[in-house]
């Protein structure tokens, strides 16, 4: 398995983004998202993006303030994996785990409670 990992995001009834997980951000963060897959879930509004609970229970690895748009973050207090589509400052620290690589756009359209599909590309 490489160090990149190509995920599809389905955003229900507003379409379906391309993203990577990266490895190399926060190794055992990805390994255990990796096993997850697929990830379900609803999406939960946050500052510059969404997020979905995933039940992960992993704490900060590399962990992060501040995130660029397109970042794909797991946020250890809220034990949620976040899709930004703006500049962050999150409230705790996150660790970064991949980048949206196609349809940024899309995730300005999503709302609280759109059901949100992620698996391997």
């Amino acid at each position: 398995m490489g160090s990149r990992v190509g995920v599809r995001i389905r955003l229900h009834g507003v379409g379906e983004a391309v993203g990577e997980l990266i490895k190399v951000l926060a190794p055992l963060t990805v390994e255990a998202l990796l096993r997850r897959l697929p990830i379900e879930g609803r999406a939960h509004l946050v500052d510059g993006g969404i997020a979905i609970l995933i039940g992960l229970g992993r704490g900060e690895e590399k962990a992060v303030r501040d995130v660029e748009a397109g970042a794909m973050a797991y946020w250890p207090m809220e034990d949620s994996l976040c899709l930004y589509h703006s500049p962050a400052r999150p409230y705790t620290p996150v660790n970064r785990v991949g980048r949206i690589t196609e349809g940024l756009e899309l995730l300005k359209k999503v709302r609280s409670g759109c059901r949100i599909r992620i698996d391997r590309a």
